[in-house]
């Protein structure tokens, strides 16, 4: 995936062939909040422009700005997966927490 961030927010870059533009989303907000540009430097220029624009509209209106993540994450799974976990983790000589979340790391990527 081809993503740009800014201020603690990512966008998902993609081309649009039909337009002949590069499109961009942002992700982990429920708000939809999209952009475009002709160049990358248009494309960045425009992905700030929307965060900052995001940002003061939430401060206009007294909410507060979503971030994507909080750091918190709740999961339900399986008993099996849990115990299966716990034993994975041990046997890699880490919590359960610190064992997840490179798991979660690895899945994603980051």
């Amino acid at each position: 995936m081809n993503s740009m961030t800014y201020k603690g927010y990512t966008a998902r870059i993609e081309f649009d062939e039909r337009d002949n533009i590069l499109v961009g989303r942002v992700l982990g907000v429920r708000s939809i909040i999209s952009f475009h540009g002709v160049t990358v430097a248009a494309l960045r220029d425009e992905f700030e422009k929307s965060i900052n624009d995001y940002l003061a509209d939430c401060a206009e209106q007294g909410m507060k700005p979503e971030k994507s993540a909080s750091g918190n994450l709740m999961l339900r799974v399986p008993r099996e997966v849990h115990g299966a976990a716990i034993v994975a983790s041990q046997a890699a000589g880490k919590s359960l927490n610190e064992w997840a979340t490179e798991a979660l790391k690895n899945a994603a990527n980051v």
